[in-house]
């Protein structure tokens, strides 16, 4: 009998020294990742329906389903489902956005990845995209 493995899970937590409504007004302008998010590691965004089209450097373009975005819970969901370089079968994501205190929050990013073997590449895409979003969002 075959062993399942699963699907690969990465959880990137960060505390952002901003505001919990601010970061989220961020997050969920899902057609704004360019200028409010990561600016630089993805150079333009386009949204036709639920469908996100972000352009990376280099001119590669990344389709992204966005499944889900949830006011009450201040969490988005999507799916990465054309155009990533690495060799993935399954790609789901999701954001939320927890206040903390003192005017902070943290900045919850759940990845799940197929196939496993890509969990720890996608995992060093997903820290370096984290400490550009806290970045980007404390300065403004």
């Amino acid at each position: 009998m075959r062993e399942l493995r699963g699907i690969a899970t990465i959880v990137e937590d960060v505390v952002i020294e901003a505001d919990a409504e601010h970061v989220w007004d961020a997050v969920r302008d899902v057609g704004a990742v360019h200028e409010r998010l990561i600016p630089g590691y993805v150079l333009d965004t386009r949204m036709d329906g639920d469908v996100r089209y972000l352009t990376m450097p280099g001119g590669a373009v990344i389709r992204e389903l966005i499944v889900s975005v949830d006011d009450g819970l201040r969490r988005l969901a999507y799916s990465t489902v054309e155009g990533f370089k690495l060799p993935l079968t399954h790609h789901h994501a999701s954001f939320q956005v927890l206040p903390v205190a003192d005017g902070r929050c943290r900045l919850l990013w759940t990845t799940d990845v197929l196939p496993h073997e890509m969990a720890e590449q996608v995992r060093l895409r997903v820290s370096r995209g984290a400490q550009v979003m806290k970045a980007t969002l404390e300065a403004g």
